[in-house]
């Protein structure tokens, strides 16, 4: 299998997370792209039509993309314990807390594109403000269902982790510890894990 990567992309990070939890990183074969909404990767644009990291392409040439879909066929791929609870209440919850966690990260990105790739003189203070607050709202029912957690490991608390882990390296002005104190120790914990620990990025 070849993944297209970006060591800095959130989606990225929580394929790779996934691939070390579940021991198929070694089957991987991990090609890193540099890839943009302005100027996208001819690879990725040719593996994913929306021209987006991550895509996989599977041993049979199958193209698979985005992060949920990617994630899913590899907890197919291995016969250990599945990162995707089987379908009930536990599958729900998992399900829930990775769309509420890239929804946290869709919002992030687009604050940051807005400040890379927009003209300053074109940027809507407004429109990062809404974004802001979609964060604000993620991080605070992440924060509630934190308690919950424990030591599990499944889809939905590893996109948690990579989505606080993006807020770390991209928005180090926002103390999104303080006023989500339950989410920030378990990410404390959490982050130690050696599947974080191999993916943390550089900046």
């Amino acid at each position: 299998m070849k993944l297209y990567h970006a060591p800095a992309s959130p989606y990225v990070r929580k394929v790779m997370v996934l691939a070390h939890e579940t021991g198929l990183l070694d089957s991987i074969d991990v090609e890193t792209v540099s890839t943009s909404p302005a100027a996208p990767d001819a690879a990725v644009a040719k593996a994913n039509p929306v021209k987006k990291i991550p895509a996989l392409v599977t041993d049979d040439g199958m193209a698979l993309f985005d992060s949920p879909v990617i994630c899913e066929y590899l907890d197919s791929q291995h016969d250990g314990p599945k990162m995707f609870p089987a379908p009930g209440e536990a599958r729900w919850r998992a399900l829930q807390l990775q769309a509420a966690a890239d929804g946290l990260l869709d919002a992030a990105i687009l604050i940051v594109y807005e400040g890379r790739i927009r003209p300053e003189e074109l940027r809507f203070q407004p429109w990062v403000d809404a974004q802001r607050s979609k964060i604000d709202g993620a991080l605070a029912a992440l924060n509630t269902w934190s308690e919950d957690f424990g030591d599990r490991i499944d889809i939905g608390t590893i996109s948690a982790a990579c989505a606080c882990g993006y807020l770390d390296l991209r928005f180090p002005d926002i103390d999104w510890r303080g006023a989500n104190r339950a989410l920030a120790a378990w990410y404390e914990r959490f982050s130690a894990r050696p599947s974080m620990q191999a993916t943390k990025p550089a900046g």
